[in-house]
């Protein structure tokens, strides 16, 4: 997973304010129970001592959201009286929670956000077709092809007369079609780096289109076999589905790959002592956590997001920091791996007894 995004989020002194708010309306009664669940989180905060001009502006952007009903679950963080991320989640955050802290508490809410990867989506038809492309940002992007050829777009039944040659002109027709709209996928798919895509539509029209797509999209492509369009909730099934698989497999790859750096010795790491050293040091290519939401591991750290130790006594001798702050452990590593474009891994807990942290290093010290 790729960091760069919280990097702004870093900027302020702290301390922050982490809120997963449970927005869901199931019931009659939906929004006084969202109300009351809002004004539990509050209380919490407040018990944490929050500062008010962070405490009021978490509070509007809560009432916002309720007010309109955008979503079912909040995650937002706030410091210094401005809330600094937010981001909507399409069911209530598995564990809802406030907390106070020098550092946000980002894992909970990396978790749930999961790997994010381009992707690509197009229906096809024998006079065109639709594709969307969505960029690991979210950034989105929508392309209509027509044909430039629309006749004879059918073929004639047995009989007709001259049926051959009108059966010819179709599969022309086709081909050409097909290779507009594979010329556009291909297009399309390098702008967004799409590493995932799904081709649905017309079965004659997608073999088609299959054919004149570039290698490499070929082999990033999952066809799907109905002939539905960009709207429907098959497709989007289809495509979750995909991204959940990707984002297996990465996690997979990465962890089989720090396991082999690690037999041998070479450029990987175990264990809370070794990954901070490789994270002061700057050497964390890959950070593996795991899903631990009551983890009791903690680190001192300082302003700078590579000061981080075990002790305040380190941080005073090594950095000269006067005003050391302790924390989640979690919370000072992504924070350092995002300074020095590192990626995060978070591994399932109870697939890792014993793992907790290690990290794929760039290169050995």
């Amino acid at each position: 997973m790729d960091l760069a995004f919280l990097k702004t989020l870093y900027q302020r002194p702290g301390p922050y304010a982490s809120v997963y708010a449970d927005l869901t309306r199931t019931t009659e009664d939906a929004s006084k129970a969202a109300e009351l669940r809002w004004r539990a989180l509050r209380a919490d905060l407040e018990a944490q001592h929050a500062p008010q001009g962070t405490l009021r502006a978490v509070e509007q952007a809560i009432g916002e959201e309720m007010d309109l009903r955008r979503s079912e679950g909040l995650v937002l963080f706030a410091a210094d009286g401005e809330v600094l991320h937010t981001e909507r989640l399409p069911t209530a955050p598995r564990v809802p929670q406030a907390r106070v802290a020098p550092l946000p508490h980002v894992l909970p809410y990396l978790a749930e956000r999961g790997e994010r990867f381009s992707h690509l989506v197009a229906v096809v038809d024998r006079r065109g077709g639709a594709i969307d492309c969505v960029t690991a940002a979210g950034d989105h992007r929508h392309i209509d092809v027509r044909g430039d050829e629309d006749y004879p777009i059918r073929k004639t039944k047995a009989g007709d007369w001259n049926q051959s040659r009108f059966q010819r002109s179709s599969e022309n027709v086709w081909k050409a079609n097909a290779k507009k709209v594979a010329h556009e996928i291909d297009r399309a798919a390098e702008r967004c780096g799409a590493e995932a895509i799904v081709i649905a539509g017309d079965t004659r029209a997608r073999t088609a289109v299959l054919e004149e797509v570039s290698d490499n999209v070929l082999a990033h492509t999952v066809e799907s076999d109905r002939n539905i369009d960009m709207n429907d909730p098959d497709l989007g099934a289809e495509l979750d589905r995909v991204l959940r698989l990707k984002s297996t497999e990465r996690v997979m790859a990465v962890a089989e790959r720090f396991d082999r750096e690690l037999a041998n010795g070479q450029r990987a790491v175990a264990g809370l002592p070794a990954t901070v050293e490789a994270v002061r040091n700057g050497q964390v290519e890959t950070l593996l956590l795991d899903d631990d939401p009551d983890s009791p591991a903690r680190l001192w750290v300082g302003p700078d997001p590579a000061q981080v130790a075990a002790s305040p006594e380190e941080l005073r001798e090594e950095f000269g920091v006067d005003a050391p702050r302790e924390d989640r452990a979690d919370a000072a590593l992504v924070r350092a791996v995002a300074a020095t474009d590192g990626d995060l891994v978070v591994l399932p807990a109870e697939g890792n007894p014993g793992l907790h942290v290690g990290a794929v290093l760039r290169f050995t010290a």
